[in-house]
């Protein structure tokens, strides 16, 4: 069996956001990773590309991606004061947009530090 190698993938696991990491994996896998650490090596090595659930669930059922955005924002309209919480596995540009869509919709935002 082949393995797919992918060269400077990025993790954003931990925030320090390396990006010099090489994987190689077949065809659901990560099964290798080099200049990872421990960290990013087991959030790596145990997520799959196998499709465990469909693209969208609303109230548990299939979806597809554009009722659940409309879902979604039907539920943020109706909100008194939406919380949007998290974002440590995300990326700086993922962040920013988490902050403007919270100024948008009137909401507040957390982080798992406050904890």
């Amino acid at each position: 069996m082949s393995l797919n190698v992918v060269k400077n993938a990025t993790c954003t696991f931990c925030g320090c956001v390396c990006d010099d990491i090489e994987l190689h994996a077949d065809d659901e896998r990560i099964v290798e990773t080099k200049r990872a650490c421990s960290l990013g090596e087991s959030w790596f090595k145990n997520h799959t590309a196998e499709r465990l659930y469909p693209d969208a669930l609303i109230d548990g059922k299939p979806a597809t991606v554009d009722e659940a955005v409309e879902a979604a924002a039907d539920y943020l309209y109706q909100a008194n004061m939406p919380l949007v919480y998290g974002l440590s596995n995300v990326t700086c540009e993922a962040q920013r947009e988490a902050v403007s869509l919270a100024e948008t919709i009137g909401g507040v935002i957390d982080s798992h530090t406050s904890l």
